[in-house]
């Protein structure tokens, strides 16, 4: 695989001002990209049944080659954005019902990029990102914030 990297963007809008300065600041590293928005993901379920054409498997295995993988979501009412929270939700199912595809993503590395209005990253909003790693395994590398406004 040329691009070890995978960008996932969790922006709820297509050419978004996240995904510009993502690829900005990831510059000439290689690394692909799934936009969540190209993906229909069904929220989180008890029962896990989902409907028939919901991808979220198919992101995981797609996932799955890769040693790096980068979040990218803007910052929304001081948290992720809820495409993104639909996706991490759906992660509960790696640790239930797809234990398999779960136990593979251990020994990657994550780290997250976020984009906000506010000077400074809002308290507490890294610690998803930080606990769900290191729950599935997956050594968290940090977060790079950058300000929209000064």
């Amino acid at each position: 695989m040329e691009n070890s990297s995978l960008l996932i963007l969790g922006s709820n809008r297509k050419n978004s001002l996240t995904e510009s300065i993502t690829r900005k600041a990831l510059g000439q590293t290689g690394f692909d990209m799934i936009d969540l928005l190209d993906h229909k993901i069904a929220h989180y379920n008890y029962d896990g049944h989902y409907p028939a054409d919901d991808e979220f498997e198919a992101i995981i295995k797609k996932a799955l080659p890769y040693d790096n993988i980068i979040f990218a979501t803007p910052v929304y009412w001081y948290s992720m954005s809820g495409v993104m929270k639909v996706f991490f939700d759906r992660l509960t199912d790696l640790i239930t019902i797809k234990k398999d595809l779960g136990k593979n993503l251990r020994g990657k590395s994550a780290a997250m990029v976020a984009v906000g209005a506010d000077p400074t990253m809002p308290d507490g909003f890294e610690i998803p990102f930080k606990h769900t790693a290191a729950y599935l395994g997956i050594q968290y590398k940090g977060c790079t914030y950058y300000a929209t406004k000064s």
